[in-house]
């Protein structure tokens, strides 16, 4: 099973300096058909403003994924972590028994990003945060696995959920493919450039939500960067 959803199906916030879109159900947005995919419980597409960003505010028991796709963001926690995620480049929470954190944009420019939050495995665990380069060469027309519950295996940032965050960049009119396992659920997003996942042709910023596959194949009908995430 296929579906695509939309760009323009999805819930939207603009609150000035925050310009949200919402994959899933989240803050003032609510669809009781899309509160979640798999273990997914939000997919964000934000935008945020130059000299911005969010105060410090509080998460526990939740795996919190932030995909920079350009400009910056830059971190600070309860737990004395600082850092600066750049575009192509990844960071990783683990919000655990609970963690107060601040993510602003320092920069001249927009920065855009896709924030997801998948259910952890591991409540009540030991905070934790973590930041890591990503080149987008090093993953041009093939996946690469960027944050994983296994992450020697992976060599990807660590998060504590039975679930794996992909990326890839393809030139229009290349293919990848990935074997998948139909009892799990994927949810893809191409960030820029439209794409054709299993015979279904999707837009830039669509979410296609999948299940019940043995095997996913995009093709790029113009040149993208692909991120997918694997939960149970």
């Amino acid at each position: 099973m296929i579906e695509v959803r939309p760009f323009a199906s999805l819930g939207h916030a603009d609150h000035g300096w925050l310009n949200a879109v919402h994959h899933f159900s989240f803050a003032d947005y609510h669809d009781p058909a899309r509160m979640g995919w798999g273990a997914i419980r939000v997919w964000n597409d934000d935008t945020i403003a130059a000299q911005s960003g969010f105060p410090p505010h509080s998460h526990r028991d939740m795996e919190i994924i932030t995909f920079v796709r350009s400009g910056a963001i830059t971190h600070q926690d309860s737990l004395g972590n600082k850092g600066r995620t750049g575009s192509g480049d990844v960071q990783v929470m683990s919000a655990g028994s609970g963690i107060t954190h601040a993510e602003f944009n320092v920069e001249s420019e927009p920065t855009t990003l896709f924030q997801i939050w998948i259910e952890t495995d591991n409540r009540g665990d030991v905070p934790r945060w973590g930041q890591r380069e990503f080149p987008r060469g090093d993953r041009a027309a093939k996946w690469e696995v960027v944050a994983s519950n296994t992450p020697d295996a992976d060599d990807a940032l660590a998060i504590g959920a039975d679930a794996k965050v992909l990326a890839a960049t393809l030139k229009a009119g290349e293919t990848i493919e990935l074997p998948i396992d139909p009892a799990r659920h994927q949810y893809l997003v191409s960030a820029t450039g439209a794409v054709e996942a299993n015979g279904k042709n999707a837009a830039p910023r669509d979410g296609v939500a999948i299940t019940g596959e043995d095997r996913l194949i995009v093709t790029a009908l113009a040149d993208t960067e692909l991120v997918l995430v694997d939960t149970r």
